[in-house]
């Protein structure tokens, strides 16, 4: 069907954009961009903040025009003297509530508030409150609030019940009393949270920061009675560099390494190493509950937000779950292992940092089902993206100017179909390539699939192993979980094998990468980009099937003896379990 296409003027150019553009899109394709403060293209479009007014011809007053669409003929002015005023004011208005503490403030340099006052030329707040105290909100293990540097943009809650269908914070209490919480202002760490830090990754301001543990990770290196072993996981190295300023889709994995040797971690491996166990592990899983009549689909189970939240919401979907750990703890538990046994240290002695896209894995370390037989934790601190950014930064390391650098043995080297767990779908075509070899016996050809790649929320597709037609879908974000999961329990969808990640996109959209202000996460393909560095990266790779790893062969021969063995499972499989979802009595307390 033919488009209709609206005709407009905006600041006397003509532009031509489909019917249902608004007028800040419309002005973006014409190369003009419109100020905005709470906007985030699909997610939060309520023009709440006035920051994007523009002027009309023939309305009565200046318009929002995030949610204000155009209109045959219409002419839009979006940098005359009363836009300028208005915007200024509102801009006052706005800092005049807010701590203003920009020299220590985690988000001193991506602040979308603190840009907009320079844009602005702000340089003196005529109507600021000096006496605005810290109003922090810690009991969470991941994130923490501070309601006196929220600006009320609601981009957070947007993402939490949006994106995520899981909406445990809002807006409470009303007029200059309104402030960002949960139900009757209980704590983070009370309610159905599932720690994915998407709510961190929406907010303009430093109102919502990670738990930052980089100061357990100094301590851990300077303490010369530990071992301190760190591995990043697939997306960060196509992240990173945009903390230094590189272009979005940058994969640095050279200068991560060297940068992470240079912070004086005693070995430097790759958790992509144990994503391709993961695969060995979850591959034979699946393919036992096919022939064995096991339960399905088969659910993955790599992302702890996607855990956490079948945990509490979808209890009787927990024996869908594979038993496999996420890769990140199976790394642990392979250091702590295999490598502590060839290296003859007491895993006591090791401390283990996982750098991860995800806020969510500083709960997932913390689990107790995970502790192994030796008394240990898997992984005992987990570093987003970003607060690795700051360690490299505080030890002077001029990123850019990194020779590359090269992972350690063993656990440093790694297959193509490791690196493609960072993007939505990796997950299940790295399973794929290795399950359909192993059932038929033969060579794949192609050896891409495809039909689950890309950014869509819901992708399915179906294969063709001996005797049967295997039944796959990929699911990126919570709201998409629940809605494959409702179909699977009504009997509309049947699934074989299904692959769900917590955050839109997968990893590398996690709640711990790199901060991108609107005019990025709205305007450009910021996920793709990202994504498409990690498939460049398995094209280019010598091995592109986990069982071809020569550590994968390696690890198994001298130590696990085989995938599924009775070793393998005490190490790197652990039990889900329903978690109680939290409610509130009639009177507001918990139960």
């Amino acid at each position: 069907m033919e488009q209709n296409m609206v005709n407009l003027k905006i600041n006397d150019i003509p532009v031509t954009v489909p019917a249902g553009t608004t007028v800040l899109e419309a002005a973006r394709n014409a190369g003009i961009k419109v100020p905005s403060l709470c906007y985030l293209k699909d997610i939060n479009e309520i023009g709440a903040c006035r920051i994007c007014v523009v002027e009309v011809k023939g309305a009565r007053s200046l318009m929002a025009s995030c949610v204000y669409p155009v209109s045959e003929g219409m002419e839009v002015y979006t940098n005359t003297e009363k836009v300028r005023t208005s915007r200024r004011l509102t801009l006052e208005l706005i800092l005049s509530n807010h701590r203003m503490e920009c020299l220590t403030c985690s988000r001193n340099g991506t602040c979308e508030l603190r840009k907009l006052a320079a844009d602005f030329n702000i340089d003196a707040v005529r109507y600021a409150n000096d006496m605005l105290q810290p109003d922090i909100e810690d009991s969470a293990v991941h994130l923490v609030r501070d309601n006196s540097k929220c600006v009320l943009c609601r981009r957070c809650t947007a993402a939490c019940r949006r994106y995520q269908e899981v909406g445990v914070i809002g807006p409470n209490d009303r007029g200059f009393s309104t402030h960002i919480g949960c139900a009757f202002d209980r704590n983070l760490a009370e309610v159905d949270c599932v720690s994915c830090g998407q709510c961190i990754v929406a907010c303009p301001t430093g109102a919502l920061t990670e738990r930052d543990d980089t100061a357990r990770v100094w301590a851990a290196l300077h303490d010369p009675s530990k071992y301190v072993v760190v591995g990043p996981a697939p997306a960060v190295r196509a992240t990173l560099g945009e903390c230094f300023g590189m272009p979005v889709g940058t994969n640095v994995q050279g200068k991560l390494v060297t940068a992470l040797r240079r912070l004086g971690f005693d070995k430097v491996f790759d958790v992509d190493a144990a994503a391709d166990f993961t695969i060995m592990e979850e591959g034979t899983e699946f393919l036992q509950r096919l022939e064995n009549g096991g339960t399905l689909p088969m659910i993955t189970s790599c992302s702890p937000g996607w855990i956490r939240y079948c945990e509490q919401h979808y209890p009787d979907m927990v024996p869908n779950l594979s038993t496999c750990k996420s890769p990140q703890q199976m790394f642990g538990a392979l250091v702590k292992s295999y490598y502590a046994h060839k290296a003859g240290l007491n895993p006591r002695d090791i401390v283990v940092v996982s750098v991860m896209p995800c806020t969510a894995k500083k709960y997932e370390v913390q689990r107790e089902e995970q502790r192994m037989a030796n008394g240990c934790l898997p992984v005992d601190i987990s570093l987003t993206t970003r607060e690795l950014a700051r360690m490299i930064r505080t030890a002077g390391i001029l990123f850019d100017h990194l020779p590359e650098g090269g992972f350690d043995e063993p656990l440093g080297v790694s297959t193509g179909a490791a690196t493609i767990f960072g993007a939505t779908g990796g997950v299940m075509e790295a399973a794929l390539r290795t399950v359909v070899e192993l059932a038929t016996g033969g060579q794949m050809k192609p050896l891409e699939f495809q039909d689950v790649r890309g950014m869509e929320g819901i992708k399915e597709a179906a294969y063709q192993l001996p005797g049967r037609t295997v039944r796959v879908c990929v699911a990126s974000g919570l709201h998409n979980a629940k809605t494959v999961l409702d179909g699977v329990k009504s009997g509309q969808l049947q699934y074989d094998f299904i692959e769900f990640m917590a955050c839109p996109g997968g990893c590398i959209n996690g709640g711990g990468q790199p901060h991108q202000d609107a005019a990025v996460r709205s305007f450009e393909d910021l996920r793709q980009l990202r994504a498409q560095a990690l498939y460049d990266q398995d094209a280019g790779q010598e091995y592109r099937k986990s069982h071809e790893s020569p550590v994968v062969k390696q690890v198994y021969g001298e130590y696990l003896d085989a995938p599924g063995s009775h070793l393998a499972h005490e190490l790197l499989h652990c039990t889900y379990r329903p978690q109680k979802k939290y409610r509130l009595d009639e009177n507001g307390a918990g139960k």
